[in-house]
C-alpha cells in the first residue's frame, strides 16, 4: 500500500513513516523539506500519484490566529482537491480532542476549520482527535510561567504519549475509513496543575505550580472537561509514570 504522510518530517510523521515502512508499506514523507507544500500546492499532485491513503499530521508554522486559520483551512482544501484527482481512498488527519469546546483558542478554532474542510471533500476520511502529547507538558509549563511561578488550570487533563499516537494512527491508516472522528487519550486523567507539578518534580524543576482557574490554555478558557474525551475513546498503553521515568532518563 502506498501511504503519503503529510508532515512526514515532524515528530509524529517521521515515526509514522518508519512504522509503516517496517510493516512493508510504501510510506513516503511529504513536507516542505521534501518539496511538498500543501499551502501553495507545490509538489502535491506528484507526491500523491498512486497513493492509497494520505495521512495529514502537519503543524502550522505560525500560531498567530489568522495565520494558523489560513494554514489549516487552505492546506486541507488543497489536499482534498489533490486527493480526488489522484483517486486516494482514505484521508486520515490528526486533530485535537475538544476542538469545538474552546472557541477562544485560535489553534483549536483553526483545527475545527480543518475538520470542516476534510468533511466537505469527497474523500472517505477518519479524523483522529488526540489529547495533548505528554511530550508537550514541559512546554505547557514554560508557556504558563509568570515571575518564576507556573499558573495553570485545574481542568482535567489526560495526556497521551507520542508513541501511542503513532501506533494508533498506523492502525487507523490501514483500516477502513470511519467517515467520522475517533478520540484517543492516555490512561491517566488528573487536573492539569497536578500533572504539570508531577512532571516538574520528576525533572528536578523547582518551579512552584499554582492552580489558577482563570489561567488560559494557549489563550483559551479551560472548563473542567475542555481537554478530555467526553465519550468513548481509544486509550493508549503508556501510563504517565512510565513515560516520566523514560523522559527523566533522557
Amino acid at each position: 500500500m502506498k501511504i503519503v504522510v503529510i508532515g512526514g518530517s515532524g515528530l509524529i510523521g517521521s515515526r509514522l513513516v518508519t512504522l509503516l515502512s517496517e510493516a512493508g508499506h510504501q510510506a513516503l514523507a511529504a513536507s516542505p523539506r521534501t518539496g511538498v507544500n500543501t499551502v501553495t500546492g507545490e509538489g502535491l499532485s506528484k507526491a500523491l500519484i498512486g497513493a492509497d491513503v494520505v495521512v495529514d499530521v502537519t503543524n502550522a508554522p505560525s500560531w498567530e490566529p489568522q495565520a494558523v486559520l489560513d494554514f489549516f483551512r487552505t492546506s486541507a482544501r488543497n489536499l482534498g482537491k489533490a486527493e480526488v484527482a489522484a483517486g486516494v481512498r482514505h484521508h486520515v488527519a490528526l486533530s485535537i480532542v475538544g476542538t469545538e469546546r474552546m472557541a477562544d483558542n485560535a489553534y483549536f478554532t483553526a483545527k475545527v476549520a480543518q475538520e470542516e474542510a476534510i468533511e466537505a471533500a469527497s474523500v472517505p476520511y477518519t479524523i483522529v482527535r488526540a489529547t495533548q502529547f505528554m511530550e508537550f507538558i514541559g512546554g505547557i509549563a514554560d508557556f504558563s510561567t509568570q515571575d518564576g511561578t507556573v499558573r495553570v488550570s485545574d481542568g482535567m487533563f489526560q495526556p497521551i504519549a507520542v508513541d501511542d499516537i503513532v501506533a494508533i494512527l498506523a492502525q487507523v491508516t490501514l483500516a477502513a475509513p470511519l467517515n467520522g472522528t475517533l478520540d484517543i487519550a492516555g490512561p491517566d486523567r488528573a487536573p492539569l496543575a497536578e500533572i504539570v507539578a508531577r512532571y516538574l518534580k520528576t525533572m528536578g524543576d523547582a518551579r512552584p505550580v499554582v492552580t489558577d482557574r482563570n489561567a488560559r490554555y494557549f489563550g483559551g478558557h479551560v472548563d473542567e472537561l475542555s481537554l478530555v474525551p467526553l465519550g468513548d475513546a481509544r486509550i493508549g498503553r503508556i501510563g504517565l509514570d512510565q513515560w516520566l521515568a523514560q523522559a527523566k532518563g533522557h
